[in-house]
């Protein structure tokens, strides 16, 4: 269990706020709005209604008691820089800052922030490559050149083993997991046969998995 402080209450914040909770994460949350604050609540384990430029508010929380500053303004990107930069001035181990737009993304990461969330880029980057085949059940952007895709096993694979497949050494791509009905094994191993009705969670560069799963 972590402690975790959150700025921002929007609906971006909330979900966080939602998430961690679910996760049995200790979350302080901040935000300038009363009915905002008063919402979250139910979900968080202290709130408080507060301006998160003020040094002096901030200072009162202990910044350096948290494991991770979250800073989700998604409104007002001044105030998300002026946090950021505060929060590191307090001894903030870790600052994570929400970006909409790539030039923000790279003023959070000098004024403060350690790691910077891009969830308009991110969704718009899960949507596109979800739109282009209907074998896509989920996709996570490691970096540019890596990514990992749940996908419904191909037809042609159904009743071969992985050593088979041998799709490592063909394309570079490891398979890391089947889930089957909405349970995820993770302990692969050569002999692991695939069968269709199930879906795989695969890690490799974009174009290898392109190539290899015709997208």
């Amino acid at each position: 269990m972590k402690s975790i402080l959150l700025i921002g209450l929007g609906r971006f914040g909330t979900h966080i706020a939602m998430k961690l909770n679910e996760l049995n994460h200790e979350v302080m949350a901040i935000d300038n709005n009363e009915e905002r604050v008063n919402a979250a609540l139910s979900y968080v384990t202290n709130a408080q209604i507060g301006d998160s430029t003020n040094g002096e508010f901030l200072s009162s929380l202990g910044i350096s008691n948290f494991d991770a500053c979250i800073v989700a303004i998604g409104d007002n990107f001044q105030n998300s820089l002026e946090t950021a930069y505060l929060l590191k001035e307090l001894g903030a181990k870790k600052v994570i800052a929400r970006a909409s737009r790539g030039v923000q993304e790279k003023f959070l990461l000098r004024n403060g922030a350690d790691e910077v969330v891009y969830p308009e880029k991110q969704l718009a980057a899960w949507t596109a490559i979800r739109c282009t085949s209907e074998h896509i059940r989920d996709y996570i952007e490691l970096d540019s050149d890596y990514s990992i895709i749940e996908l419904s096993i191909p037809d042609e694979w159904d009743g071969k083993t992985i050593i088979q497949l041998d799709i490592r050494r063909k394309y570079g791509i490891n398979i890391l997991g089947i889930r089957e009905y909405g349970k995820l094994n993770m302990n692969m191993l050569p002999s692991t046969v695939l069968n269709k009705g199930k879906t795989i969670l695969v890690l490799g560069p974009h174009k290898a998995v392109q190539k290899c799963f015709h997208i």
